[in-house]
């Protein structure tokens, strides 16, 4: 046998109250089981813990030492499980999130906001590296969720579809190719090409479509930080080519974006969680918002579409945000 919660429990509420009947009033149990869980606890310690006499109840000299101790232990139970159930309600934790930047820049924002809205007991931390850090992070045990796209073949990862974006041409606005609405991979025979460096799973993409296509996809420069490309796009230097959701963060004085057809090439993003860990209740809301805003991200680009194609510069009615 072993010293329970309820016996210090028992314990606790006698020694404050001086008295059996309003110590089983206080737990609201019987009082035959108040005298038992006293009984048990004394036969566990080995000690009388009270002296009763016929209107009194007062601790003995060994109790008194062991009361102090007794009072901690109850606190850091109850502390304890406050706490859980404060994670449980989504009151309180902390959730690590990893993106790669352009993702991260277009997505995450918005799903953060609305996540400290409904939780705001809950701090997240966001990490904006490459995709392979992102899932490197994730299976070290450093982020909670990763969002992204993976390949395949990774095991010890589980994967929650979140929504998939087209590849889309992004240009100046003056360039010859964005009057075009849908433009084809062809199209882009003889354009200079602005790529992100080899073993990155957006160009991995591009060069899908380029070959699709029957073109080289040589670029004319081949960089690493996406706002150094969407400057040089910006300078004159050529065009490039980023899944949709670049739409959300391209300058859109100066650039513009446009659905690559022929073949469409498409971009999947998932999230990601460690597959041997559950996810805590405040993760799963989030995971919840993702799917949420990633969707919402899909018809705002597709909105933002509509507006450059009306003659007006709106959208229809029907479509305007409120």
């Amino acid at each position: 046998m072993s010293v329970t919660f309820r016996q210090l429990e028992a314990l606790i509420a006698v020694a404050e109250s001086r008295n059996f009947t309003r110590a089983s009033e206080k737990l609201r149990m019987a009082q035959p089981m108040v005298s038992g869980l006293i009984q048990d606890l004394e036969t566990e310690l080995g000690f009388r813990l009270f002296d009763r006499t016929t209107r009194r109840v007062e601790l003995t000299e060994a109790a008194t030492e062991f009361l102090q101790d007794a009072q901690r232990l109850a606190g850091d139970i109850e502390g304890a499980v406050r706490r859980a159930r404060d994670v449980g309600a989504r009151r309180r934790g902390h959730i690590r999130v990893g993106a790669p930047p352009l993702l991260a820049a277009a997505l995450l924002p918005q799903v953060i906001s609305a996540f400290a809205q409904s939780s705001p007991g809950v701090s997240v931390t966001l990490v904006d590296r490459a995709v392979s850090a992102i899932y490197d992070l994730l299976r070290q045990g450093e982020i909670n969720l990763a969002v992204g796209t993976f390949r395949r073949s990774e095991d010890g990862i589980a994967r929650i579809p979140l929504v998939s974006y087209l590849l889309a041409l992004v240009c100046r606005a003056d360039h010859p190719l964005a009057a075009n609405t849908r433009p084809r991979w062809s199209d882009l025979a003889g354009v200079p090409l602005i790529a992100l460096r080899r073993g990155n799973g957006i160009r991995e993409q591009v060069e899908r479509g380029y070959t699709a296509a029957g073109l080289d996809s040589e670029p004319a420069f081949e960089l690493d930080q996406m706002t150094t490309i969407i400057s040089m796009v910006e300078a004159g230097f050529g065009v490039t080519v980023l899944p949709l959701y670049a739409l959300t963060v391209i300058p859109k004085q100066s650039l513009v974006a446009r659905p690559l057809v022929d073949p469409p090439v498409t971009r999947e993003i998932d999230v990601a969680h460690r597959d041997d860990r559950s996810l805590s209740p405040a993760a799963a809301d989030f995971v919840r918002l993702l799917k949420l805003g990633a969707t919402q991200l899909q018809s705002q680009n597709e909105r933002l579409l509509e507006i450059e194609k009306s003659p007006s510069g709106k959208p229809p009615a029907s479509d305007m945000l409120t």
